[in-house]
């Protein structure tokens, strides 16, 4: 009888198990939350959104995106950074959140250290232009007529401490350029009052400048990214430009996927697999340029060796510059 007993507690113990493996194998089993730092409509929404369609086929559940958007980004990252470790509340990671990081100095959570690295999936290339009536047409003349009137020109961006910014600034404190920085509320209105030629300078992302770099009231002179961009390919990167000094020049805008702290390494692993799967469907990347994005595959060690890079750069710009967050 004590033998029968014992029979039966093996075999339910080897149910047991077999049942936590089979529910372990199964992750997801109930709709994952993306969080979204961002209001609706910008290039991290739209990577969000297209990866939450695709990854709620590849798992049968639900990818549910949800704008948090508040202190740079903060608040949504912050509601990650306490959200169980279980794989379920994913943030759609961007390098304003390093930004924020370098800027911001009682976040309460280190982005370098206090997530789970799933790996970068896209970027939105960004790019210094003219207006046609300054007489340049690469960066070397570019470079050559700032340091020619010391303070005489202005240029524009995006927004304070955006990595449109910051890009101008590394540029600037590496050539020993003296110009005026005049921050806007988004890259419409900051190439808008380009093309009017109230500045003639805007460093901006690609989508705000193609349209008019293609019919010429705007001169598209250099990418501040590591590469060239399928969108614009003839545009050079700013390592390309010729210039000593800038050869090894790259900031990239990117965007991924971070967990919680403390993920357990199956889950990790199969997000990891399952964002790369989709990164490298053909129809991603043609969606991603139908939006003014690219693909920007990078695994999570390669993204935590961009972060961390990125964050030095920043925190040095920063210093420099004097740039700070209102």
């Amino acid at each position: 009888m004590a033998s029968g007993n014992f029979v039966k507690r093996l075999l339910l113990a080897a149910l047991v198990a077999v049942s936590f493996g089979v529910r372990a194998q199964e992750f997801p089993n109930r709709p994952v939350r993306l969080i979204v730092t961002f209001t609706p409509g910008g290039a991290a929404d739209v990577t969000a959104r297209l990866f939450a369609d695709k990854l709620g086929a590849v798992w049968k559940q639900g990818v549910i995106v949800d704008n948090k958007p508040g202190a740079g980004g903060s608040i949504g990252a912050d509601f990650v950074f306490h959200a169980p470790a279980d794989g379920y509340t994913l943030l759609l990671a961007t390098n304003t959140h390093i930004i924020n990081h370098v800027l911001i100095p009682k976040l309460g959570f280190d982005y370098t250290k206090d997530f789970t690295p799933l790996g970068l999936v896209t970027s939105g290339p960004m790019l210094i232009a003219t207006n046609p009536s300054l007489p340049v047409s690469n960066l070397k003349e570019l470079t050559q007529l700032l340091k020619s009137a010391p303070g005489k020109y202005s240029y524009a961006t995006c927004n304070v401490a955006s990595p449109h910014h910051f890009a101008m600034e590394i540029y600037k404190h590496t050539m020993k350029i003296e110009a005026t920085h005049i921050p806007y509320r988004g890259c419409t209105p900051a190439v808008t009052d380009t093309l009017a030629g109230q500045v003639k300078i805007v460093s901006a992302s690609i989508p705000a400048v193609a349209p008019f770099a293609q019919r010429g009231s705007l001169k598209a002179i250099a990418l501040w990214s590591s590469k060239r961009s399928a969108l614009m390919p003839t545009v050079p990167t700013v390592a390309e430009s010729g210039i000593a000094e800038l050869k090894d020049f790259s900031l990239d805008n990117y965007y991924g996927f971070m967990g919680p702290g403390g993920l357990p390494p199956k889950i990790a692993r199969k997000l990891e697999d399952d964002i790369r799967k989709v990164a490298l469907d053909p129809d991603t990347m043609t969606r991603l340029q139908a939006a003014g994005l690219e693909l920007f595959a990078l695994d999570p060690a390669q993204m935590m060796i961009l972060i961390r890079a990125d964050a030095v750069k920043y925190a040095t710009a920063a210093k420099q510059a004097n740039i700070k967050l209102d």
